[in-house]
C-alpha cells in the first residue's frame, strides 16, 4: 500500500512540475549561480521556484498587505501620504471571452464592476488560424452601454514577430469604431497537457513577439499592455524589455507575488478556489490630492 502511495505521489508530482509542457529546471540552475536577490514563489499547483530578483525592472507601487479578500471582490487599504507623494486606490473588473456566453452588463455594473478587459481574439494553439472572438461585438456593445472602462487582449500563439503583428490587426480592426480607454492587452499562453505551437518557442521569441505587438498598437495611438504571471516574469520574458508596457499580471494567492510593478492585477479565474462568477480583476490607480497638485 504505501509503495503504491508513493507511486500515485510521484507521477502526481511529474504532472504537476511538466504541466506547463515547460521543464524550467535548467534555467533555476543557471540562476542559482547569478549574483542578486533570490526570491521563492510558488505556481497554480502549488510547486515552489527559485528565481533572481531583475534589478533593472520597478518594484510594485503598492504594497501586497494593502490587499484582502472579501468574499470575491479584492479590497485596499491605502496608506497615508505626506504632501507631493502619490495615493492610491484600486477599483474591480473582469475579463470576458465568449467562454462566458451572455453577460449581464447592467447588473455587473451595479454588483460595483467599473472595468471590463475583453478578449477580440485568438489564435489555434495547434491550427494557427486566427479568429476573432465570436462575441466580442456584442461584448463590447453590452459593456459601453452599460458604462464600463473597456480594454481588449488578444489570446496569442504567435510563432514569430511577423505573426504577433497580424494579431496586433486584428485587434485593431475588431476595436475600429469603439470606445477603448484601458490598454489593448498581448496575451502569450503555454498550453498545459495538450501539444502546442508555444511548445518550441523561447522565451527571447515570446519578448520580441510582445514588443512587435506593444509597438504597433502604441504606433495606432492606443496603451499597449503585457498578459503575465510570475512564471512568465521569472523564466519566459525579458521583464528589463517589457517593463514600459502596461503589465497585466495574474497570481491566484491571497496577495500578489510578483517582486515587480504591475497596474493590472487578475486575483482569480472563474469557477476557481473562491468560486468566482467570471475572471476577477483590480486595477492600481495613481493619483495626487488636489492640494498636492497645487
Amino acid at each position: 500500500m504505501k509503495k503504491y502511495i508513493l507511486f500515485l505521489t510521484a507521477v502526481f508530482l511529474s504532472v504537476n512540475i511538466f504541466a506547463y509542457d515547460r521543464d524550467y529546471s535548467a534555467i533555476q540552475k543557471q540562476q542559482e549561480k547569478e549574483e542578486g536577490k533570490k526570491f521563492l514563489f510558488r505556481d497554480v499547483f502549488g510547486n515552489e521556484f527559485k528565481t533572481v530578483i531583475n534589478p533593472k525592472v520597478p518594484e510594485p507601487e503598492v504594497k501586497k498587505e494593502q490587499f484582502k479578500l472579501n468574499g470575491t471582490k479584492m479590497t485596499f487599504v491605502p496608506e497615508s501620504s505626506t504632501a507631493g507623494s502619490p495615493c492610491y486606490m484600486i477599483r474591480l473588473g473582469v475579463d470576458i471571452s465568449r467562454h462566458d456566453g451572455e453577460v449581464d452588463w447592467k447588473k455587473l455594473k451595479k454588483d460595483g464592476i467599473e472595468f471590463v478587459i475583453l478578449r477580440c481574439g485568438y489564435r489555434g494553439y495547434q491550427s494557427g488560424k486566427l479568429k476573432a472572438d465570436e462575441n466580442f461585438q456584442a461584448n463590447i456593445k453590452g459593456a459601453l452601454e452599460a458604462g464600463l472602462d473597456v480594454g481588449v487582449y488578444i489570446f496569442s500563439q504567435a510563432a514569430s514577430e511577423k505573426e504577433a503583428l497580424e494579431e496586433a490587426a486584428l485587434c485593431l480592426e475588431q476595436i475600429r469604431g469603439h470606445k477603448i480607454t484601458l490598454p489593448v492587452f498581448y496575451d502569450p499562453e503555454i498550453i498545459r497537457d495538450d501539444p502546442a505551437r508555444s511548445d518550441n518557442i523561447s522565451g527571447e521569441q515570446f519578448t520580441k513577439n510582445a514588443v512587435a505587438f506593444c509597438e504597433a498598437i502604441k504606433k495606432a495611438g492606443f496603451v499597449p499592455g503585457v498578459y503575465s504571471n510570475m512564471l512568465w516574469e521569472a523564466y519566459e520574458f525579458d521583464m528589463s524589455i517589457i517593463k514600459d508596457y502596461v503589465i497585466w499580471y495574474a497570481d491566484y494567492e491571497p496577495q500578489p507575488q510578483t517582486p515587480y510593478n504591475y497596474e493590472f492585477w487578475q486575483y482569480a479565474e472563474k469557477d476557481g478556489d473562491i468560486k468566482a462568477p467570471y475572471d476577477m480583476d483590480i486595477q492600481v490607480i495613481k493619483y495626487y490630492t488636489s492640494k498636492d497638485a497645487e
